[in-house]
């Protein structure tokens, strides 16, 4: 039975505790300290607990920032045990926090989440905030969140008709209550069950609600009105049932077969295009992120490639993939409050780049969807950016090595034995996506368009992370001691073990970057670990059985996926509590 919006607002209320204003993608707050010199603070607790508490620090800079120092005092008796991102000392009630160089710039108009904390005592936002000797004022307080700051001014409501550049300025971001619920429920898991997820209309029943583990009854229109409930600004959807979809990952596979484009189009596309397109929503900014893990099979799992797979032969074959993604954007790109962001894979898929066109991934995958332009009357202008890690573990950059690093007489990524790297010209999603997004600005897309990076599980904390580089000459022990990200293989992607939750969701927090997301709800499978009969269309993939040895696509490597998994967007408690301990920055 469907719950009652009543109820299901008296559910979120219980596990947010009213800190939708707060939440880790602070796009707008209610601690929040307004410029009187061209400086804005947010002051951003997003847990709490007996005792002690963990905020998040926001700047927003009126004119370009190259470096920043801030103060504050604190309620008497306040202590900082642990902060990240930042060179902090205090003295007294004082509190000093620098950057720490990659951290320092913040463009004019632009809002970064510039560090972290844990603290003991009083959680009460300070009463003065300086940066770089600039007075912000106290803290506002405000009854109703402000839905717009100096960072993002849109020229017209954005149901008006003009776009803002990033969706995700000044906006309170929708908190689903179905997985802030199931969040909550675990240990520890009221610490981060007020941050924003994606909502995966996974099959045509999910645009309505289909009573699944995870989703509940709520369909496409209930979290829309939630979301208004709530004050949210922003939304995040995943279009998620292309035919034939993800034709290299069985656990994924969806409920529509490779030829029924048509069903596609106008039973999953049409629908979603009306709801969304409701006056009601006008003033709503809805992202879009554009069918994962789909058109990089194109360029890497089709023949002649060692790696093809008939299933994308056979979507390469039939041009289903780009005719479903082209209309699906076409059709929701002609709303004016949607924003599509394709989905672009990952720096451990696309980041090869090569003059022999068997062995170019980067180049390609642009060229591939410079190619949509045009079809079913798709433009650049409907796409406003793309998004990479979907649901994967790649870490943002790794601090302790470069790929091009000289180690044993030799670069890294033209050493063919140093497996890990495997010619791979990034090792992180960073330096992946900026570089990406140029080319696909070289491929016909527009200048302003942004990129998202899905953190929700790259974190890899806990006791394995290394604190520094090793100290071998050894190439392959140089790597495998200093990489952050344990997997056994990059092409790893089902339910890895050891993982935790990354960063948390983060408006630009680098040029170029609209946002830091969770676009994969921390807790949900990637797929079973053994064949479980069900009627959502999802098959059985090696890839999440631990025992698999693995293939040619992760170069042969076990696959480091945990035990006892359910169907792919089922809970697991386990995996969420791994998460949870494992996290970088740490959640407690």
């Amino acid at each position: 039975m469907q719950l009652s919006r009543r109820r299901r607002r008296l559910a979120l209320t219980s596990v947010a505790v009213g800190a939708l204003a707060a939440t880790g993608l602070t796009f707008a707050s209610a601690n929040q300290a307004l410029a009187e010199e061209g400086c804005e603070v947010d002051y951003n607790v997003v847990s709490s607990w007996g005792g002690g508490f963990q905020a998040n620090v926001v700047i927003t800079a009126d004119e370009p920032i190259n470096g920043w120092e801030i103060k504050w005092n604190f309620p008497a008796g306040t202590t900082v045990s642990n902060a990240w991102n930042v060179g902090w000392t205090q003295s007294g009630t004082g509190f000093t926090g620098k950057d720490v160089g990659w951290n320092a710039s913040i463009g004019s108009g632009q809002s970064r989440e510039v560090f972290g904390f844990i603290g003991s005592g009083s959680s009460a936002t300070p009463g003065q905030f300086t940066v770089n000797g600039d007075v912000c004022n106290g803290p506002s307080n405000p009854t109703t969140p402000p839905t717009e700051t100096p960072s993002e001014t849109p020229t017209e409501d954005p149901g008006g008709g003009d776009k803002v550049d990033n969706p995700y300025a000044g906006a309170q971001a929708y908190v689903n209550p179905i997985w802030s619920a199931n969040a909550a429920a675990e240990p520890g898991g009221d610490a981060i069950a007020d941050q924003p997820t994606g909502v995966w209309i996974d099959r045509r029943s999910a645009i309505y609600g289909n009573g699944s583990p995870t989703t509940g009854s709520m369909g496409i229109e209930d979290h829309l009105d939630e979301a208004l409930e709530q004050g949210a600004d922003v939304i995040q959807f995943v279009i998620y049932n292309l035919p034939g979809r993800d034709c290299a990952a069985l656990a994924s596979n969806g409920e529509l077969a490779a030829d029924q484009i048509d069903v596609y189009k106008s039973e999953y596309i049409d629908p979603i295009v009306d709801i969304m397109g409701q006056a009601k929503y006008a003033d709503l900014r809805i992202v879009n992120v554009i069918e994962v893990d789909s058109l990089p099979n194109l360029v890497t799992n089709v023949s002649p490639r060692a790696t093809q797979t008939d299933n994308c032969n056979t979507m390469k074959a039939n041009g289903n993939y780009e005719d479903g993604i082209s209309y699906a954007v076409s059709e929701l790109g002609s709303l004016s409050n949607t924003y599509n962001y394709l989905d672009v894979g990952h720096h451990g898929w696309i980041g090869w780049t090569n003059d022999d066109p068997q062995y170019d991934n980067f180049h390609a995958s642009a060229a591939l969807y410079g190619d949509l332009i045009g079809m079913n009357g798709m433009t650049a202008d409907d796409v406003h950016g793309f998004i990479t890690n979907t649901a994967n573990f790649s870490v943002l950059e790794e601090p302790y090595w470069e790929v091009n690093q000289n180690v044993g007489g030799k670069p890294l990524n033209q050493n063919g034995d140093v497996k890990w790297v495997d010619w791979n010209a990034y090792n992180g999603e960073i330096d992946f996506a900026t570089a990406l997004r140029e080319e696909l600005i070289d491929n016909g897309f527009n200048s302003n368009i942004g990129m998202l990076i899905d953190t929700s599980r790259n974190g890899w904390g806990g006791d394995y992370r290394p604190t520094g580089p090793s100290t071998s000459n050894d190439p392959i022990t140089f790597v495998d001691e200093s990489r952050i990200d344990q997997r056994y293989n990059k092409g790893n992607w089902c339910n890895q073990a050891g993982a935790g939750l990354g960063e948390r969701p983060t408006v630009s927090p680098e040029p170029g970057i609209d946002a830091y997301v969770w676009m994969k709800p921390p807790g949900e499978s990637d797929g079973s670990s053994q064949y479980i009969p069900n009627d959502e269309g999802k098959g059985f993939d090696e890839m999440c059985d631990p025992d698999y040895q693995g293939n040619i696509r992760n170069g042969n490597n076990p696959s480091g996926s945990r035990d006892n998994m359910p169907l792919s967007g089922h809970w697991s408690s386990e995996q969420f509590a791994e998460l949870l301990e494992n996290a970088y920055p740490p959640v407690n």
